[in-house]
């Protein structure tokens, strides 16, 4: 399992990477593509949709889905704040977050002002080992 030092996590697998600027990239971790399996749909906030780049999420909303084989699963955010940016490309290519799950960012949020209780990649591995006994 693969759990990057530079990121932060939270308790219900997503990752999070603060950028100098304020912004964050958000992702799903590799212990969650592995738990869901072959990812073959990805529901992003997109223009024209109900979401939209420019919408406000609070930490702890959901702000996007994932579907695999197995099952839908809902994506959290981990911060407040406006989506910015959306990864366009995993419309067509979501197995590239199985693939890379730290390449394969989901959204990019500016304007935070709160974040969820964020955890470091010791805690997150403790997490994930104490969920898996």
């Amino acid at each position: 399992m693969n759990i990057p030092n530079d990121v932060c996590y939270t308790k219900s697998h997503e990752w999070v990477k603060f950028a100098e600027d304020g912004s964050a990239t958000v992702g799903l971790t590799d212990y969650a593509q592995n738990e869901l399996g072959d990812l073959v749909f990805v529901n992003l906030p997109m223009p024209g949709d109900t979401f939209a780049a420019g919408d406000t999420f609070a930490a702890g909303d959901t702000f996007a889905d994932v579907e695999s084989v197995k099952a839908v699963s809902d994506v959290y955010s981990p911060v407040t704040g406006t989506v910015a940016e959306v990864n366009e490309e995993l419309a067509d290519a979501p197995q590239t977050i199985n693939e890379a799950p730290y390449d394969a960012w989901l959204v990019r949020f500016d304007e935070i002002t709160d974040q969820e209780d964020l955890l470091t990649a010791e805690e997150y591995e403790a997490f994930v080992k104490e969920e898996q006994a």
